[in-house]
């Protein structure tokens, strides 16, 4: 059966259980009155619901979708959206959802890679936390509330509302919802010197399954340790993170240099592998490989593009430079000083815009596109890259960005949190492939180039397992069951990738906490049955 007949039959029958539920008067109506009765906020959770009827329904099921793939009109919608006011309107919908048999989701951004938070393949209703976006920030004692409905843009903004001299390691996507970043690890131009939004996480308040708030006393430390980087959305609904921020100089450096392979992008993209991760935790210098046209009409050639923010002036990073990696020839001219917050702007594009567009929820450019990862631990060989150098030249190729691993991520234990991949790595790489033109044909054709690709790259990257990003959500890495469980043997197929032997104690959490599995997905941690269940 094609895949296009596939998405029809589905859609077919996410319609038929729709309707059937919605013209079920006796379970609509005890659902509602569930809701009601377990909500008691002075706004009626019928004010924060919206089902296909809702003229606002499609607004706000399409409003933070960033990956085209997952907003067709084969793709399966939710029975209901709930966009909560208060944590009770949370609470209220885990508790009847679970007792009448929905499956939810929970979405803060909407920037899960496979759409895993605002699509499933079975009937299901999405917690949208986009409303509950406040920012509490104390200078005085260097730490924030942040509620996960934010961005990780509103987060720098307003920490830079109240002083230019801190910052937070997280993503530089301005309008990446928190609630998943930092449930996944979170990574981001301070990593070297801070590490992971997850290292920087000291409370959480969370709704587990049976409807209880917890925060971090209340929930103990083992649960605490799963939800910063084992996936927040497996244990319960995040609703809530205090942060520790992060101290920035008044003047912070950045540059952009690229270099063509006519130009020596070789020779300095291996010595990029040698000394990006060693150099000192100040700087962090990304390189992104992608294909430009050559000289010649007709002709392409790879472009290495290194992105750099260094905290510090001008004349000490030209110092470091000079002394550490002369080969890309920096120079003055190339250097911008900056505030922290500027920089900010610089890595996501924006230089020279008003620093409140951070505030913008909505995604600058929205497009189709797959993504999938891999951890680097030894230099890639000459031989090795000219491979790659072919693979990026192809018609339909996407781009590699190659982000420096040492510093402060080589000082964190490899279970301080589930985020398993610190000492050893160089660098870890994001194989990205965007496109425009909608069609199952044109998808296959730029979905297939990455599995290529990253077939190619299994001889030079980790392995044993081969490890992968868990916030780089890829389902060909595998899934689990939505009906029925799931064995440990099947999600430790993916999940030994995400987070090594850290698997195991999140499984353990996972059972301990939620063991009728009522949070889960295609990619969620497994509760283990009972022997006597099998």
């Amino acid at each position: 059966m094609g895949a296009s007949t596939s998405a029809i039959l589905l859609l077919f029958a996410n319609l038929v259980v729709f309707i059937s539920w919605a013209t079920s008067s006796s379970i609509h109506e005890n659902f509602l009155q569930c809701l009601s009765f377990n909500s008691n906020h002075t706004t009626p959770i019928s004010n924060v619901l919206y089902t296909p009827k809702n003229l606002s329904y499609s607004a706000i099921l399409e409003s933070s979708i960033e990956n085209l793939r997952f907003s067709s009109s084969a793709t399966p919608k939710p029975l209901l959206i709930l966009t909560p006011l208060h944590v009770s309107h949370i609470q209220a919908t885990v508790v009847c959802s679970k007792k009448y048999g929905m499956h939810v989701r929970v979405r803060s951004g909407g920037h899960d890679y496979e759409g895993l938070s605002y699509v499933s393949e079975i009937p299901f209703i999405i917690i949208d936390l986009s409303v509950l976006r406040s920012i509490n920030i104390s200078i005085e004692d260097g730490t924030a509330w942040v509620e996960a409905g934010a961005t990780v843009g509103e987060v720098y903004y307003r920490i830079a509302q109240k002083s230019r001299t801190y910052g937070f390691p997280a993503g530089s996507c301005p309008t990446v919802g928190v609630g998943g970043h930092f449930s996944g690890g979170g990574f981001g131009t301070l990593m070297r010197k801070y590490g992971l939004a997850a290292d920087n996480i000291v409370d959480a308040y969370i709704v587990v399954s049976d409807g209880r708030v917890l925060n971090r006393e209340s929930m103990g430390e083992d649960l605490f340790w799963a939800i910063r980087g084992g996936g927040g959305a497996s244990f319960g609904v995040i609703f809530s993170w205090k942060i520790k921020l992060a101290p920035v100089p008044p003047i912070v450096t950045v540059f952009t240099i690229s270099r063509t392979l006519e130009q020596g992008a070789l020779k300095v993209f291996l010595k990029w592998q040698q000394v990006g991760s060693t150099l000192q935790e100040d700087i962090f210098i990304e390189a992104i490989l992608g294909a430009v046209s050559g000289s010649q009409e007709g002709e392409r050639t790879i472009q290495v593009s290194f992105k750099t923010l260094f905290l510090g002036n001008t004349s000490e990073l030209l110092s470091l430079m000079k002394k550490s990696f002369p080969d890309l020839g920096l120079e003055a001219k190339d250097c911008l000083e900056m505030s922290w917050i500027e920089s900010v702007l610089y890595y996501a594009d924006l230089s020279g815009v008003p620093e409140n567009v951070l505030l913008n929820r909505i995604p600058q450019f929205k497009n189709y596109f797959k993504a999938k990862s891999d951890y680097v631990q030894e230099p890639i060989s000459e031989i090795g890259l000219q491979g790659i150098w072919k693979m990026l030249c192809q018609d339909g190729a996407g781009i590699m960005i190659l982000s420096p691993y040492g510093g402060r991520m080589d000082k964190i234990s490899e279970t301080e949190v589930p985020f398993p991949h610190r000492k050893g790595n160089l660098y870890k790489i994001q194989y990205l492939v965007s496109w425009d033109e909608e069609g199952e044909r044109v998808s296959k054709k730029y979905i297939n180039w990455t599995r290529k690709l990253y077939a190619y790259m299994a001889p030079y990257v980790s392995k044993l397992p081969r490890a992968a990003y868990f916030n780089y959500r890829d389902l060909d890495l595998g899934t689990n069951n939505l009906k029925g469980n799931t064995s440990y043997a099947q999600a430790s197929i993916w999940g030994l990738k995400y987070f090594g032997f850290n698997f195991d104690r999140l499984v353990y959490v996972k059972t301990k906490v939620d063991p009728s599995n009522f949070f889960r997905n295609e990619q969620s941690i497994p509760a283990l049955s009972p022997w006597w269940k099998n």
